[in-house]
């Protein structure tokens, strides 16, 4: 196993550093377009699939069916009840997963090559003819709202969800996919069905496949897969503003640390401008080197664990977002301290040093995310889903050194705007009130 492991860990970074292993792009007999890499070093295939729209296509009144729906997809299909077909898929040592985001579900399958042909049978009757036996509703229904009953007692949940519904409203980003009590309690099996019927359509399914497997068999194995699914769904939903200006809003919580939501508009992913914002934020509060942000709020001033930004460019609105969790008592110099470096940033911008740090981690960081079939399965579909070129694995890091410092500290300029930062504040913060 270790053989096999290290030999595919070569490819990987043969992968990467361009050799012949290459993206392939195919179209099935039915006319579904799938993304192919071939890796034969180890008898193994995975799959992953993302059907766009998601949970943002619940329908009035029944928000948490497509997150219940999916969670149900393989609790029995077909002639099966849950537990044959979890015995079934035991058998096959496969692993089937079914997952639901705002703009997305998604399906992720690995299997072995010899058990190929009865692991694709079993996952398409699971795709194609989901029983939604009413027993399995209710089981799976109690794991949701026994999660929803956790989520009100958490201080990040809440602080998501009330920062999500002012900024958003009665948009589908503005209320928790899982549903509430009462819509979730309401849904019924006609509910799951017309939830599968929108949210899984052929044309809206993103495929790759990475493995022991090749091109010739490739598209009878995805039209298999998604042949009986209906052609088109729902429109989606429109796109929607970020919907809150500048200032603070207290959710009151007996709870000895305080935890802050705080964001901006940003942009999307597809802008001119999205690489510079990209390596912007590694450095006022991603991940890698030490960012400004963790600088002066930890390790300056001790007033946090740890505090991070993030570019959040969903398909229907665009934001800027942060985190930080302090003590009730030190929160307004947390907020104070996010404030100054987000108007410092903005106006001074950010040095050359800093710069060749983030673009020396993020061109060295990028090849590790290609770890296994699976995870190179994950970032071929997030490429399709967003439009991008086969060869953008080959070039991603020549878009990064592309960036210079006048590009960043312009978007810095043009976009960072601390007078429309928002903070939704969790907490008994000593001295901090909701603003106007």
């Amino acid at each position: 196993m270790i053989r096999l492991i290290a030999a595919f860990v070569f490819g990987l970074n043969a992968i990467a550093a361009h050799a012949d292993v290459a993206i392939q792009e195919l179209t099935t007999p039915s006319g579904i377009n799938v993304w192919l890499v071939e890796e034969h070093s180890i008898p193994f295939v995975a799959l992953e699939i993302n059907f766009v729209g998601g949970t943002a296509l619940d329908e009035d009144g029944k928000r948490g069916a497509t997150n219940l729906m999916m969670a149900l997809i393989e609790e029995g299909s077909g002639d099966m009840i849950a537990q044959e077909f979890q015995a079934a898929r035991e058998a096959l040592a496969a692993t089937y997963e079914f997952d639901s985001y705002d703009d997305g579900v998604t399906i992720s399958a690995k299997f072995l090559t010899e058990n190929r042909d009865q692991a694709v049978a079993l996952l398409a009757q699971a795709i194609n003819q989901p029983r939604f036996d009413q027993d399995a509703i209710d089981r799976v229904r109690g794991q949701v709202l026994a999660n929803i009953a956790s989520s009100a007692k958490n201080p990040n949940r809440i602080a998501g969800e009330t920062f999500y519904s002012a900024a958003f409203g009665d948009h589908p980003y503005g209320s928790d996919d899982s549903g509430t009590v009462e819509t979730v309690n309401a849904l019924t099996q006609d509910d799951m069905f017309t939830a599968h019927r929108n949210a899984l359509v052929r044309s809206r399914a993103y495929v790759s496949v990475v493995g022991d497997i090749d091109a010739e068999a490739v598209g009878p194995m995805v039209d298999q897969l998604l042949t009986g699914l209906p052609e088109d769904g729902p429109a989606l939903p429109d796109h929607v503003d970020f919907g809150l200006t500048g200032g603070v809003t207290v959710v009151p919580f007996d709870t000895p640390q305080s935890v802050a939501l705080f964001g901006q508009a940003g942009l999307n992913r597809d802008d001119e401008d999205f690489f510079a914002a990209y390596i912007l934020n590694t450095i006022l509060g991603g991940n890698g080197p030490q960012s400004i942000l963790m600088e002066e709020v930890r390790e300056k001033r001790g007033l946090t664990y740890g505090i991070y930004s993030y570019l959040v460019p969903k398909d229907h609105a665009e934001m800027w977002l942060g985190s930080v969790a302090s003590a009730n008592e030190r929160m307004v110099e947390t907020l104070d301290v996010v404030m100054d470096q987000w108007s410092r940033v903005a106006t001074v911008g950010v040095s050359q040093e800093e710069l060749d740090a983030a673009k020396t981690y993020l061109t060295g960081e990028y090849p590790l995310r290609f770890d296994s079939n699976q995870a190179i399965a994950g970032i071929m579909v997030g490429m399709q889903v967003e439009g991008l070129p086969v060869d953008y694995v080959i070039h991603r890091n020549d878009y990064i050194n592309a960036v210079t410092l006048d590009d960043v500290n312009r978007v810095a300029r043009e976009i960072l705007d601390p007078e429309a930062l928002h903070f939704v504040v969790v907490g008994q913060p000593v001295g901090l009130e909701t603003t106007e």
